[in-house]
């Protein structure tokens, strides 16, 4: 698939970003048939053997859709492979994911030639996330296809530089595909990031507060009740430094002013305990989130917030034609 076979079917240039734990098959489902490219990681199928399942299940409603709506087909979903050594069953996804001929992956936490070259194979195409220029050259490198600027203010795993400068410093020497990652939460927001130079929005907290996120009831509430300032940069949960939910912090007993540092070596994405269930604590319990979510006031349906976002994107347009 190319990436402007991916343009022509979506509605708007966004891709949904992989919500460890959060995003599963009817999150994915119901963006990509809202016209968004949907995505999960794959970790997210416990135990493992359940990603054929969610793949099986992905693929035919999306092309049932596809049949009753030619005029109005699907957009293509992504899944998210881990490549940090912790994750024990990178390969065994791999080989699922090859099965179902999934379209695209968006590759975090290490960037692989051998990875890249097997997705070629099949006929995908590969992201990788980076939250600096040194790692987007290192990724480019290796075989990725594109790139996926994590700049600060992103949910999760965010780096610290401004996307101003990310984009900028990343478009001096590539023109390939490029997401920007960071407080993306509005239709408005989308045509900012397509303006500094992106070729999609790449969103994640607005799709937590949302009728089909496998979310805790309390942390949709959450992303509603919340405002840039509670938004917290900490490295002490995984060992890579991610914003999270100020309230989830305290509700875990600790002080969100007064974290202590972590250690890159405690990340673990295996497979968890017997009951499968991730180790720690980071996303379970301590709830990741972008700085961008000020805006998101209510939970809605997928369908809903991505109405919202085109009736904005359309403003926005329009705003800009009465100052060009």
């Amino acid at each position: 698939m190319s990436i402007p076979s991916i343009m022509s079917r979506l509605r708007l240039p966004v891709i949904g970003s992989p919500l460890f734990i959060i995003s599963g098959p009817e999150l994915v489902i119901a963006q990509c048939k809202a016209g968004i490219v949907g995505s999960f990681p794959a970790l997210n199928a416990r135990p493992q053997t359940l990603l054929d399942e969610w793949l099986h299940r992905i693929t035919e409603e999306l092309a049932a859709h596809n049949r009753q709506n030619p005029d109005r087909p699907a957009a293509p979903f992504a899944v998210n492979q881990i490549v940090h050594k912790s994750n024990d069953r990178l390969e065994q996804d791999l080989a699922t994911c090859e099965k179902w001929q999934v379209p695209i992956t968006i590759t975090s936490l290490g960037a692989r030639e051998e990875l890249n070259q097997a997705v070629h194979g099949w006929g995908g195409i590969t992201l990788h996330d980076v939250i600096d220029d040194r790692f987007a050259r290192k990724a480019v490198e290796k075989g990725a296809d594109g790139l996926i600027a994590v700049a600060a203010g992103a949910g999760g795993h965010a780096g610290r530089t401004s996307p101003f400068a990310l984009i900028q410093e990343i478009r001096q020497w590539f023109d390939g595909p490029l997401a920007l990652s960071g407080s993306i939460a509005s239709g408005a927001a989308v045509l900012s990031a397509q303006a500094m130079g992106a070729d999609f929005a790449y969103i994640g907290s607005a799709f937590i507060a949302t009728e089909e996120a496998n979310a805790d009831d309390r942390y949709k509430q959450g992303i509603v009740d919340s405002r840039a300032a509670d938004i917290v940069y900490s490295d002490l949960f995984t060992g890579v430094h991610g914003n999270y939910l100020r309230g989830s912090i305290v509700n875990a007993g600790l002080d969100p002013d007064n974290l202590p540092k972590g250690d890159y070596k405690t990340m673990d994405f295996g497979s968890g305990g017997n009951d499968g269930a991730p180790k720690a604590k980071a996303w379970r319990d301590i709830w990741g989130s972008g700085q961008g979510i000020g805006v998101i006031d209510q939970v809605e349906s997928v369908a809903d917030r991505i109405d919202r976002m085109e009736r904005e994107y359309r403003a926005a347009k329009e705003r800009l034609k009465l100052v060009a």
